[in-house]
């Protein structure tokens, strides 16, 4: 079922495959093995730092076709379950989007403590300290740029694309609920990074306060399904040619509050559907695109479980080398892992969010691109933190990990503590103002990123604490 937020407006997504997708990402394939010819001919340093840096871009590109398929199949159930687009998005799509963040973070953990030699638990907990503050940057990176490059990709493109509504339209209650319950999310995860170690029970936590988001998405979703079910009976009573202000007036009298979007999308769907029962139109098979759209996959309930299980193995073998990539180009810079992860990894792995949420908004769903976004990062904080601290907590004899090193923080994780702050506060503020997303909001965005990218830099110099 399309969302409360898609418009008739809305552009149409052409069918085939992805050439634009194709060709980029044969450009890049072409660079590795022309800058794995130099290396290996010349070993020139440019050339290594080269191979590194385009073998992230190749890893993004393989997790973004791997959770391609992931995002259908997760839509296909959402379609299924009858789920708003604003709550999709912040569960099947945040889900789909959220998986490399989740492998990179268990194989930084896992990565770090395989390679202690000896069975010293004093090396290990210290190597598993180091691999989980790789983990924090990239769930912590990843959240930065869910939240500040994603909307602002989203309005770039649809101030482009999009002409008779130029804007990212936000919901109210993509801000109160999901943007409250980042807030409130990040908020206790810098409370504990204020710490100088980190506890099992703390993953407990987060785990515990994910599934509360779910139970109130749970409940968001079920009073949803009321409210349509409430406008397609009002409509069988009195028509399709009933105006959508009568439709409005005529829920609150019943004591529905409905939005004008969700009233004219219910009442677009059921001339849709008045009009394909009409001409007789065979119902379209819902499949699933795979490598660029080339080959398809008609979904089933059997269909769609073998496309999530084969979707998550790719990811995950993707994620494992991206943390080796990640290692490998920390030791060639000469600089700690910390700040490689929070640009590098991090932007690998949102690649998904970004193709994800760019859809969305091309579908009209604004509500389920921001959500998305936000979603995500809920995911990230919650889960891929949480798992990869009991991973680490297992593997070390359930030891604390500890966020010290030679008695001081891990590099560059007191000022990722600060920006994560002040960077939610003035996103979220560039949301509320007008619930709009504009072009020029879009630009002052990309600026906040490139605050971000200059910390990352400065720190990865020494410069910053």
């Amino acid at each position: 079922m399309s969302n409360e937020n898609t418009y008739s407006e809305a552009s149409d997504e052409e069918d085939g495959p992805d050439r634009i997708g194709m060709l980029v990402s044969s450009l890049i394939l072409m660079l590795c093995l022309v800058l794995w010819g130099v290396k290996a001919s010349t070993g020139a340093y440019w050339a290594e730092i080269g191979l590194l840096i385009s073998q992230v871009a190749l890893i993004s590109v393989i997790i973004w076709q791997a959770c391609d398929p992931f995002a259908d199949a997760a839509q296909w159930i959402g379609d299924r379950f009858q789920l708003p687009g604003s709550v999709r998005g912040a569960t099947l799509d945040a889900v789909a989007s959220s998986m490399p963040e989740l492998f990179s973070g268990i194989f930084f953990v896992v990565v770090a403590i395989a390679a202690v030699e000896g069975g010293v638990p004093e090396d290990r907990v210290t190597a598993g300290s180091e691999g989980y503050g790789s983990t924090i940057a990239t769930c912590a990176g990843s959240a930065v740029y869910n939240m500040i490059l994603i909307p602002a990709f989203c309005g770039l493109v649809i101030a482009f694309s999009r002409k008779s509504r130029p804007t990212i339209d936000v919901e109210d209650e993509v801000i109160s609920r999901d943007g409250m319950w980042f807030v409130g999310c990040e908020m206790l995860l810098i409370l504990f990074l204020f710490q100088n170690t980190m506890h099992w029970w703390m993953g407990i936590v987060f785990l515990c306060l994910y599934a509360v988001y779910i139970f109130q998405l749970y409940r968001d979703a079920g009073t949803y399904r009321k409210k349509v079910s409430a406008i397609r009976q009002y409509v069988a009573e009195h028509g399709t040619d009933v105006g959508v202000g009568n439709i409005m007036d005529a829920m609150a009298q019943a004591g529905w509050k409905v939005s004008r979007e969700l009233v004219m999308t219910t009442l677009a769907e059921i001339r849709d559907e008045l009009a394909d029962r009409d001409g007789n139109e065979a119902e379209e098979t819902e499949s699933a695109g795979i490598f660029f759209g080339l080959f398809s996959v008609s979904l089933n309930p059997a269909t769609v479980f073998l496309v999530l299980s084969l979707s998550t193995l790719v990811a995950a073998g993707a994620c494992y080398f991206l943390v080796e990539v990640t290692l490998e180009t920390a030791k060639l810079l000469a600089v700690p892992t910390f700040f490689v992860a929070v640009v590098l990894a991090a932007a690998a792995s949102s690649v998904p969010d970004t193709f994800l949420a760019i859809g969305a908004a091309r579908r009209g769903d604004d509500s389920g691109a921001v959500s998305n976004a936000f979603g995500s990062n809920i995911f990230d904080i919650c889960v891929c933190l949480s798992i990869p601290l009991l991973v680490n907590s297992y593997l070390t004899g359930w030891q604390p990990v500890a966020l010290l090193q030679d008695g001081r923080p891990i590099a560059g994780l007191v000022g990722l503590r600060i920006l994560l702050v002040v960077l939610t506060v003035l996103t979220l503020a560039i949301m509320w103002h007008n619930r709009q997303l504009t072009f020029r909001k879009s630009l002052v965005l990309c600026a906040l990123y490139g605050v971000f990218l200059a910390y990352a830099v400065l720190g990865s110099l020494g410069v910053l604490f």
